[in-house]
Parts: C-alpha cells; sequence; structure tokens
C-alpha cells in the first residue's frame, strides 16, 4: 500500500499515474478536488495538520510519497510556508513512524542547498545558510528536511529528493509552467541567469526507483541540465511558433519591477508576479551537479531539456484547446 501527499500538484499527480498504473492500492491525499479517477486510487480528503486522519491513512501503508508543499516566494507566505512545509512535515515523519512503514521518500528542493552560490557547483553535501538562500521558501524546506532527518535517526527509513525548477504540463496560472503561458503570449523580456531545469517526468521516475532500491539516509539532486533562463525561453518560444524575448533584463531593471509589483500588491492585496527573492534568483547564475543520482542508478536517465519543453508545449496547447 502506497501512500501519496500533494497528489493533486504537478509532480505529485504525474507520480499518482504513473504509479496508478503498476500499484493495486494508493492511498492520496486531496485538499478541494479530486483531479482524477482510477480504480487503484483511493482518495482521502484532508490535509497535513489533521494528525488524527494522517495516523489512520499511515495503517497498513509500506511506502509514503511525500510530495505536498507550499511553494511561494512572497514574503508575506513566511509563516504559511513554515507552517506547511516544517510543521507538515513534521507530522507526516512522526505518523510514518508510528505506523512503522517500510519507507519515505520526501520531496524537498535545491533551495533547500542554499542556492545562491555562483562560481560554485552546487551539490547534495551543501547546506542551507542564511548568506546563501535567497528566499523564506529555502529555509521552510530546509527545516522540513530536519524534521525528515529525525525522523531517520528515530528508525525510519527515508530517502530525499532536491529537485530543480521541475518542468511539466501542469497549469500554467500557477507555478512553473506559468514560464510556458508567459511566453506563448510573447513575454518580451530575459536574464542572464542560470539554473537547473528537469522534466517532471523524470522526477517522478527518479522517485520510484529510488523508494523501489535499498537505498536510505541519503538526498539526491535531480536536475537535467543547467540551462540560462533565455535559452529555455529560446526553446519554449520556437515549439509554440511565437516571437522570443529579445530585451535583457538588467540588476537595475530588476530591482525597479519587484518593487512597483511590490507597491501594486500593498494596494491590491494581490499576489507580485515578481519579488525581491524571485528576481535575485533570474539573475543568478547556478549550477547543479546531478551526478550523485546517475551512480546511484546507472539505468536512470533524463531526457533532453529540448524534448521535454516540446512536449510540455504540445500538451499545454490541448489542455488549453489551442490550435497553433
Amino acid at each position: 500500500m502506497i501512500f501519496i501527499t500533494g497528489a493533486t500538484g504537478l509532480l505529485g499527480s504525474c507520480l499518482t499515474k504513473m504509479l496508478a498504473g503498476h500499484e493495486p492500492g494508493i492511498k492520496a491525499l486531496y485538499r478541494k478536488e479530486i483531479p482524477f479517477h482510477h480504480p487503484a486510487i483511493e482518495w482521502v480528503q484532508g490535509d497535513l495538520f489533521d494528525v488524527i486522519l494522517l495516523e489512520e491513512i499511515m495503517q497498513g501503508v509500506d511506502e509514503v510519497y511525500h510530495c505536498a508543499g507550499k511553494i511561494s516566494y512572497n514574503p508575506k507566505d513566511k509563516r504559511q510556508l513554515f507552517k506547511t512545509n516544517a510543521e507538515g512535515t513534521a507530522n507526516i515523519v512522526n505518523a510514518a513512524l508510528n505506523a512503522g512503514v517500510r519507507k519515505l521518500l520526501h520531496v524537498s528542493s535545491v533551495a533547500a542547498l542554499g542556492r545562491i552560490r555562483e562560481n560554485t557547483i552546487i551539490t547534495e553535501e551543501m547546506q542551507w545558510t542564511a548568506e546563501t538562500s535567497n528566499s523564506v521558501y529555502g529555509e521552510s524546506k530546509y527545516l522540513a528536511e530536519m524534521e525528515v532527518w529525525r525522523g531517520m535517526a528515530e528508525g525510519l527509513n527515508a530517502v530525499i529528493v532536491n529537485p530543480s525548477i521541475i518542468l511539466g504540463p501542469g497549469n500554467w496560472n500557477t507555478g512553473s509552467s506559468e514560464i510556458f503561458k508567459t511566453i506563448y503570449k510573447e513575454f518580451p523580456y530575459y536574464s542572464d541567469g542560470v539554473t537547473g531545469f528537469v522534466d517532471v517526468e523524470d522526477v517522478a521516475k527518479a522517485m520510484i526507483a529510488l523508494m523501489q532500491s535499498n537505498i536510505c539516509r541519503e538526498r539526491f539532486i535531480l536536475s537535467a541540465e543547467n540551462t540560462g533562463y533565455k535559452d529555455l525561453f529560446n526553446l519554449i518560444a520556437e515549439a509554440f511558433h511565437k516571437k522570443a524575448p529579445s530585451k535583457k533584463i538588467t540588476p537595475f531593471m530588476a530591482g525597479i519591477v519587484w518593487r512597483l509589483e511590490a507597491l501594486k500588491s500593498f494596494i491590491t492585496g494581490k499576489t507580485p508576479f515578481i519579488t525581491k527573492e524571485t528576481a535575485r534568483t533570474a539573475l543568478a547564475k547556478v549550477y547543479f551537479d546531478n551526478s550523485k543520482l546517475l551512480k546511484a542508478m546507472p539505468s536512470f536517465s533524463y531526457t533532453p531539456l529540448q524534448k521535454s519543453v516540446e512536449r510540455i508545449c504540445n500538451e499545454l496547447l490541448a489542455i488549453n484547446n489551442i490550435k497553433l
């Protein structure tokens, strides 16, 4: 029996669909709406803070995929980030320990590694520090990892994955999938920033492989390629047959934009499109070392970024009923 949290999100839904075709019993946690139905899936409505429900769900469960978490780079969400990512993970770890599950796989983020280290290759050996992270989100994911390590110290078999920016055909009005909508609408600006990108299907496949392995008490960066934002934008624009961004954003321009967005957010109460944290991230050149997973799983390989982008663009067009 498998239990999946965050089963309605971009990664969680991909993982759930992938497992549903091969596993006879899956419990999947959802908050508001069931995204799809499958005979192998038992959908359970609830959240990470109902500790009694979590204890009940965990009974008879062998494997737990903890995908749930809040992603935000808005400073106003600090309290909710810490509650969902740190406290919520602590509740999952405690329930897994009490139920004696065989193994837990925790989805963290490269943000928990303290990713703003220019001219340095980021590896799994690095730790979050206030000096090397630009986000409250990164700190919240670091604290979530600490709860998992605490659980391992108490006897829980667990493994942690740290994906870079996950690309997939999700709701293109939110999250990383919003990148595709932005380029589809011919957003004219790009930055010189570099970071890691990975296909959502590759993340799900790596998670399943790690869960089925004997690997425990380790964490793995999941990142296919270190690529410039401009190069990624060009690939998306080409797949959509749209005009690629041609205007370079300078640090000065970025500073003006995030300040204007902060003022707009203060007046309207709406979430800012760009924050100080996301502006800094977009300008940084950060490189991730993905060799640890490839050495541990020699048969695993990442999908080339261009191939991923082409597939995702085609799926997004179909989802949104758009014909080129």
